[in-house]
């Protein structure tokens, strides 16, 4: 895409508020320059939006660990009352993982929706990805499958945008991933924020990027790399679900305003 020309509106958006769990709150992708010490596509997206628009406003009410519940209680309340006109919504990949109805999880999915664009907000939708190729997470491929489609149910019911994750191909390469597998890298944040605003129809700066092929190697190596793994990320994680816990006990919103992206206590203009 061309540079944008800050000068210019090139959108109609003025306030972004971005709600859901870790993916939206941007782990993976850390940055201690920014509010909460994770950037992520949606301040990515932010930034970009806030280029073409200089009263352009921005909120994140997202929180780690979250199910499409705690979301739901929690957070479509608080991003309504900040009235915007672009709101993104990804909600329901925990409950999946932990074993949830995909059909349950997209009827409170539908209400959200219905409640987020009764103002004539803009709301995006995002599909779960493709996990396939994913240690652990890959044999709930079909059920996130089966989840997807009625996403898009849910965004052709209310005149939704989707973000199809699923579609993006790149992330099925590894330098898409944070080393814990189950969060997007920076590259990954960066790649998915270009998707977003393309989805938008708004021009941007951010260049497609391809990564190159991950190091080839040995099968020791691969077994190694998949022990360390499974201590550092997988156990842990395994063991809030026995203690039902919580990555985002005690975690609150990031920007729980809605205030210029660019403004003092953000620091200088991020550079991609």
């Amino acid at each position: 895409m061309s540079d944008l020309n800050p000068s210019e509106d090139l959108h109609p958006w003025r306030r972004f508020v971005a709600i859901g769990d870790s993916f939206t709150e941007g782990i993976g992708d850390p940055d201690p320059t920014v509010p909460g010490g994770n950037r992520g596509w949606a301040d990515r997206v932010a930034e970009q939006l806030a280029s073409a628009s200089p009263d352009f406003s921005y909120a994140n009410l997202a929180v780690r660990g979250r199910l499409i519940g705690q979301i739901n209680d929690e957070q479509v309340e608080a991003a309504l009352e900040l009235q915007p006109d672009l709101i993104t919504l990804c909600a329901g990949g925990n409950d999946v993982t932990r074993g949830g109805n995909p059909d349950f999880i997209a009827d409170e999915l539908d209400s959200m929706v219905k409640r987020l664009s009764r103002d004539g907000a803009t709301v995006v939708l995002f599909t779960g990805p493709d996990i396939g190729e994913t240690p652990v997470l890959g044999t709930l491929r079909g059920r996130v499958a089966i989840f997807n489609e009625n996403v898009h149910t849910v965004a052709l019911r209310h005149d939704a945008v989707i973000a199809d994750l699923w579609a993006l191909r790149q992330l099925h390469q590894k330098p898409m991933w944070a080393p814990d597998r189950l969060h997007f890298s920076a590259l990954g944040h960066h790649t998915i924020a270009a998707m977003v605003l393309d989805s938008l129809g708004v021009q941007h700066s951010l260049d497609p990027t391809t990564p190159e092929p991950a190091a080839s190697t040995t099968w020791r190596q691969a077994r190694a790399g998949d022990i360390d793994w499974a201590r550092e990320h997988l156990f842990p994680w395994v063991m809030r679900r026995v203690r039902h816990q919580s990555s985002g006990d005690g975690v609150s919103a990031k920007r729980p305003l809605a205030a210029p992206v660019f403004g003092k206590a953000n620091g200088p203009v991020p550079k991609d």
